[in-house]
């Protein structure tokens, strides 16, 4: 017996009965076992050694450039993936599957954050983060081959937001990991800026989760765990739901969509937006690793994925390269 099929055959001794097992998995290629990782082990080793993972360091979480302790997509995507583990292993299900997901939850992220996101849904018509992401994953990876991952992964990744839910606990636990870490840790990124003092919560907020965002993190986590104890779905308690709800909407209104971001929201959008267009026109000034798109899905969807996936530096690279003249400033 493989390593491999011992802790396969782990999981049945050992995790909720209707926890995901890496035995049952199902991927869209069949491909050769591995002797000594399973399925969702295989899948989250091959998301992280993707390109698409790697250019999530250099991707905005909220603040744009702001200093080397911010969040960026990365980060973000290791603390949800902490988050949503703890969570896993506290519920006895699959935590394997659990990371693999979150790892890759937002490798279809644009640049700047969702200001990019929302230049790009009004550039194309639709464009949705989680979407991409699958696509990603699925048809961009590995010079257009995709990472063939599993379905339940699949499934995690692509409806860790939207109006769908993923069809196993583990992508459920991730959807609710996701929210948890990118209010708690945007909280703590706002307070680092300034433009957020600590404490600066609706009272509900403070009194039930307290102000220190580790403190915050903890309280969810807790929540979550002894409110899914029976297993029938993952959830928050009703009090709970409440208050990330009222979270949620201070967060909106004070930090994500408030006036002291405005200008890098305007500078984001407008970089975006004129590289979407210079490519389009001047398609073939498109790396040919896109332009071979064009013939299966369109110069338009081919554009698309290519602007979608620059890093923030590598954007502004390319608006000067293309739009700023090579001319000296003088002192």
């Amino acid at each position: 017996m493989t390593i491999r099929e011992q802790t396969e055959e782990l999981e049945y001794k050992i995790l909720a009965s209707c926890a995901a097992k890496a035995r049952e998995a199902v991927r869209r290629s069949p491909i050769v076992p591995c002797q000594y990782r399973t399925d969702y082990q295989r899948d989250r080793d091959r998301i992280i050694h993707a390109k698409c993972f790697r250019r999530l360091k250099h991707k905005t979480q909220v603040y744009i450039m702001s200093g080397d302790h911010y969040r960026t997509r990365m980060t973000h995507s290791l603390e949800v993936a902490q988050i949503a583990r703890t969570i896993a292993r506290g519920l006895r299900l699959n935590e394997d599957l659990t990371e693999a997901i979150a790892i890759g939850h937002d490798v279809g992220h644009t640049p700047f954050g969702h200001s990019g996101e929302a230049v790009m849904a009004e550039l194309t018509g639709h464009f949705a983060h989680n979407e991409q992401s699958l696509r990603v994953v699925r048809y961009l990876e590995r010079d257009g081959k995709g990472l063939n991952l599993t379905e339940a992964v699949e499934d995690g990744i692509v409806n860790h937001t939207g109006p769908n839910r993923p069809f196993t606990l583990e992508g459920r636990i991730v959807h609710l990991a996701d929210r948890i870490a990118y209010l708690c840790h945007d909280y703590d990124d706002s307070i680092r800026a300034g433009l957020l003092k600590p404490g600066e919560l609706p009272a509900d907020v403070i009194k039930c989760l307290g102000a220190d965002h580790s403190a915050m993190i903890t309280g969810f986590v807790s929540d979550i765990i002894t409110a899914s104890a029976d297993l029938s779905d993952i959830r928050l308690s009703d009090r709970y739901t409440d208050v990330m709800n009222q979270f949620r909407r201070f967060m909106f209104e004070h930090i994500y969509h408030s006036e002291h971001l405005a200008r890098e929201r305007a500078q984001a959008g407008f970089i975006l937006c004129q590289l979407y267009n210079h490519f389009l026109e001047k398609f073939e000034s498109l790396p040919e690793e896109f332009r071979r798109h064009e013939e299966r899905w369109g110069r338009k969807q081919a554009v698309t994925d290519y602007v979608a996936g620059l890093t923030d530096g590598y954007a502004v690279e390319l608006f000067n390269k293309i739009f700023i003249p090579p001319v000296s400033v003088y002192r």
